[in-house]
Formats: C-alpha cells, structure tokens, sequence
C-alpha cells in the first residue's frame, strides 16, 4: 500500500486521517506534540518538528507522498526528498512561495493575476514614506496565521502598530464580502471547483466566525471568481488542493487575498455538505485517483468552536447536547484537551 506522511498534527491533519481510512494507505503523521490531535489516528507517529530539516528528511525517507496541513514547513528538506522520487503535493515550490506574503504577492502580480495594490517593507517606519496606500494593511512575510501577524494601518498615527520585519503593506479593499473557492488539482492536470463560500470573520480575532454555502453571486461576479480562483491554482503548476480566498469590492470587482495550499477552514462544511469533502478530494489527489463530485448535497452554513474570552486551561464544552438536537446540524471536536481565548477547539 502507498505510504503516506502529513506534516503537521493538527485539527486538520486529523480531519484529514478520519478520511483516510476508506482508503488503502498506512499513514504517517510528524509533529512536535506527541499528543497533537491528529497523533492517536495515524498508522505511525513520528515526535519532530515541521520546520526542522533533518526531522522533515528523515520523516519523508521511504514515503511515497507527502502533504502538509499547515505551510510553515521546512522547505528545503522537501526539495531534497522530491529529487530523490518522493511525490511532494503541492509541490515544494508551491509552499516557497505561500509560506512568505512577499513572494505570494509578487507570485500574483508576476502571473496577471488580480490583487490589491502593495510595496514591501522592511520596518514599520518605512510605512511612512507610502501614505498614499494608507489605510492599509500591514503584514508580516512569515509567521502569521489565523489573525497573528496582521495589522490594519488607518492612518499616520496607526503606524506604530506595523512590523519592524520584512513584511508587505497592502492597500485596504472597500469590501462587499470575501468568498472562497476551493480547487482541486489531479496529478495529471485535471480540475474540479467547490462551489463558494461566503466567510465572515470575527473582527476582534480576525478569523472565521462563520461561513454560508453555496454563496449566492450575481452570475458574472460568479464566473469572475471562478476564473480567478482557477487561474491561481493553475499558475502554480503543481497538484494540489487550493483554497483561494478572494474579495469581492462593492463594484463586483473580484482580487486575490491569499491562498493556502491544503484543507482549509473554508472548506469544513464539505464534509457533510458536499458529495466529495475536501477531505476526500485530497485523498483522491495523493492517491491518484479520480477527482469526486464537488457540489453541494444541501446549503450549509459552518460556525467555529473557540476558546471563550477569560479562560485558559482544561476544555469544557458547554451545550454540546443542545446542538446536537439540532436537525442536521453535526459537531466535529478536535481533541484538544487544553483551551485558550481565540484557540480553535472545533466546528
């Protein structure tokens, strides 16, 4: 059977097993936390860290294929398990260029593909000499996720809230609603679009709240986005599974925000909502086979399990029984035994 390695224990890297077992492949999963969500699901465990080469080389050794769940992984180890025969999907040059904001952007601008206006920076203080950008927002080329490493500069005075790292400053959208279409890639070029997704973020936290789908577009906007979505998952010349995040300005102008090479929370209402879950579909990429049925089974709204404010320590779900009596509503915990404000612990 195809041996298989997940870099990354996470939420997602367990969602992802859950799927695998309809499927004939023994698992590998690295992580640093040997009691990271995703370890008691794997055929093997292997305690490593992600970032580290000699971890990620000696993990990917005498696998057939490799996938991650998050992209802040060690890069150059993957290049050097690819020349030697391992399947890396995406590929590693797809994850070079997602890990850091600054080559995502110049990857967008340098393919024609529409996104907002932006400069590079090295400091905060360089925002000053871009005030024409302003308001803006600021991000840092490494290390954000999930709401870390971005800040919004309104104004002059917002400026010493900016990255004194390389980071890009990019040109606030007049935002209608941001969607998100997931692209599935094959191994031998074919494609299969999920319907969008309508995401709507948390102002405090900066995450996903909630999500609605399909979401309801006027038909051109529709194929605008699909287009868009399409086009970035093809420019990367590589299989995979694209969750392209995209704005939609109030004149159905439609731009690239960012893109994440892997199951993305975007795409958590496919599990039950979907013929195929992205799951599945990524399942259906590393194993070569044919790509699943993408549309919608019923719409389908999805709402993020997080830590509450003022609290750290032991989880405690409150009113887990209630929404179980809901009619076709279906709880997905990650098996996280410690909470923290802001901290995903389930959808």
């Amino acid at each position: 059977m195809i041996q298989a390695g997940i870099l990354g224990g996470g939420q997602l890297g367990r969602m992802l097993l859950q799927q695998s077992a309809n499927y004939p492949v023994v698992t590998h999963v690295i992580d640093a936390d040997p009691s990271c969500p995703a370890a008691h699901l794997c055929h093997h465990f292997r305690k490593g860290s992600i970032t580290s080469f000699d971890d990620v080389y000696e993990f990917g050794k005498g696998l057939d294929v490799i996938t991650v769940e998050i992209e802040r992984v060690n890069v150059d180890a993957l290049e050097k398990l690819e020349a030697e025969g391992v399947r890396v999907i995406p590929g590693s040059h797809v994850l070079r260029t997602l890990q850091n904001k600054i080559l995502q952007k110049e990857f967008y601008r340098d393919h024609g593909i529409l996104s907002s206006e932006f400069i590079v920076t090295q400091n905060k203080n360089e925002i000053l000499q871009h005030k024409d950008l302003l308001p803006a927002v600021h991000k840092a080329a490494t290390g954000g996720y999930d709401g870390r490493g971005v800040q919004v500069i309104a104004d002059e005075s917002a400026v010493t809230l900016g990255f004194d790292e390389a980071a890009i400053l990019e040109k606030q959208v007049d935002i209608s609603r941001e969607i998100s279409i997931l692209v599935a890639v094959s191994q031998s070029g074919a494609f299969k679009l999920f319907p969008p997704v309508d995401m709507i973020f948390d102002p405090d936290l900066n995450l996903v709240s909630y999500q609605l789908a399909p979401a309801e577009l006027p038909e051109k906007t529709l194929w605008k986005a699909e287009a868009l979505a399409l086009g970035v998952a093809k420019a990367f010349k590589s299989p995979g599974l694209f969750a392209v995040e995209l704005f939609i300005d109030n004149k159905e102008q439609v731009l690239v925000n960012e893109t994440a090479p892997r199951v993305h929370n975007s795409g958590h209402q496919s599990i039950e909502g979907n013929y195929c879950s992205q799951f599945d579909m990524l399942w259906r990429i590393l194993l070569n086979y044919p790509l699943g049925h993408t549309d919608h089974i019923m719409p389908a709204a999805m709402v993020n399990i997080i830590g509450a404010p003022g609290h750290s320590g032991p989880v405690y779900y409150r009113g887990l029984e209630d929404v179980l009596k809901i009619e076709n509503a279906f709880v997905h915990l990650y098996g996280k035994a410690e909470t923290r404000p802001g901290r995903k612990m389930g959808h």
